[in-house]
């Protein structure tokens, strides 16, 4: 996130992303309050509120095509090929030969997060300025509770996002269960417009919840129309990999990806998948790193259930070989959970983003 992506021409990325369809007032960018009526061009708005990108390759999800991008007082209102310029007033952004695109808004981060021990190593204006530098504009990241109380956990990271560059969201971590998280998770969708919660199936003895307790969380998700998201691995098994790489002196980098193998994602992933179709209750699982979790969620999919599965740059394009460099400063750099997963893993996974399988595509988190 935090490297501008490099591709074959210069990207002009645009912070404001909402483009309004109808706005006839500015589709033609009129000169404000010029003699000539509203036959000019863009005019007026000399402090800067008035932007003409033009020439460029205007790329949106549904196609590319040459045109100029109008913005005004950070908002696109106008795209369409050779938009007039009326006066000097607006500043014009040559982009011939470029691609004009909309801010990326990355799904899945984790700033200034506190976990056993350690905390993130991006706040809310570092990881901010980094995200801006590389094209996304907006991201939602993860409350964790504290001690349990959701009420704590948002004010705690609002005080940690007064610092914020840019805009964001809020999902919401579940970390224990009890009637007073039932109460609160309600608090948070109708007073808060926080409507998606996370379960840790994994993180044994720190945040993982037990198969109950997610059954509970999937139908309270239901009864409030939230969206359920887990992180899939099996933090019991998990647990047991981790001792047993201990028991065998392997405590380098490379014995976290031997700790918690791609059967273990897949099978939680399985689990979560099968009690959100008991429950009835759509399911979004994070940061998808294996083709076990893969196949499970392209299983459901093609039966018809509504499974969201969310890949990661990482899981994407490197493979576990950095976590055996022999310098621990570099292999350390590459641990993260679920992990990198050996060469394959990546390339199935790509397939899998590009013929609809997984949908979402995230930096993740910045240690």
């Amino acid at each position: 996130m935090a490297t501008p992506c490099r591709i074959r021409r210069l990207l002009v990325l645009l912070a404001a992303v909402a483009v309004a369809a109808s706005h006839p007032a500015h589709e033609f960018c009129a000169a404000a309050g010029g003699g000539g009526g509203g036959a000019g061009g863009c005019g007026g708005g000399g402090d800067g509120t008035r932007i003409l990108i033009k020439g460029g390759t205007m790329v949106n999800a549904h196609r590319a095509e040459e045109a100029d991008v109008y913005i005004e007082d950070g908002v696109v209102v106008a795209v369409r090929p050779n938009i007039p310029v009326g006066d000097d007033n607006v500043k014009v952004i040559d982009a011939t030969g470029k691609y004009v695109m909309p801010g990326g808004i990355d799904p899945h981060t984790h700033l200034e997060m506190e976990f056993m021990g350690t905390v993130t190593i991006d706040d809310f204006y570092s990881g901010h300025a980094a995200a801006l530098a590389g094209g996304t504009t907006m991201h939602i990241d993860f409350v964790i509770p504290v001690n349990g109380n959701l009420t704590a956990g948002l004010e705690s990271y609002k005080h940690k996002a007064e610092k914020s560059a840019m805009d964001y969201g809020f999902h919401m971590a579940i970390t224990k269960w009890n009637d007073e998280v039932s109460r609160e998770m309600e608090v948070m969708v109708k007073e808060h417009g926080i409507n998606s919660f996370k379960f840790f199936m994994a993180y044994k003895g720190s945040l993982m919840v037990t198969d109950d307790l997610l059954l509970q969380g999937l139908q309270k998700c239901k009864s409030l129309g939230a969206l359920a998201m887990v992180h899939a691995e099996n933090g019991d098994a998990v647990a047991e990999g981790q001792q047993r790489m201990i028991d065998l002196g392997i405590t380098g980098p490379e014995g976290h990806a031997l700790s918690r193998p791609p059967v273990l994602e897949g099978e939680a992933t399985s689990r979560a998948i099968r009690l959100a179709k008991f429950v009835n209750t759509p399911l979004y699982v994070v940061h998808v790193m294996s083709t076990d979790a893969m196949e499970e969620i392209a299983k459901a999919k093609r039966e018809g259930q509504r499974v969201i599965g969310e890949p990661v740059v990482s899981g994407l394009v490197l493979d576990d070989s950095w976590l055996w460099d022999p310098d621990f400063a570099t292999a350390s750099k590459y641990v993260m959970s679920p992990p990198i997963r050996e060469a394959g893993h990546n390339k199935a996974l790509q397939a899998a983003l590009s013929s609809g399988i997984l949908q979402e595509d995230s930096q993740w988190r910045k240690w």
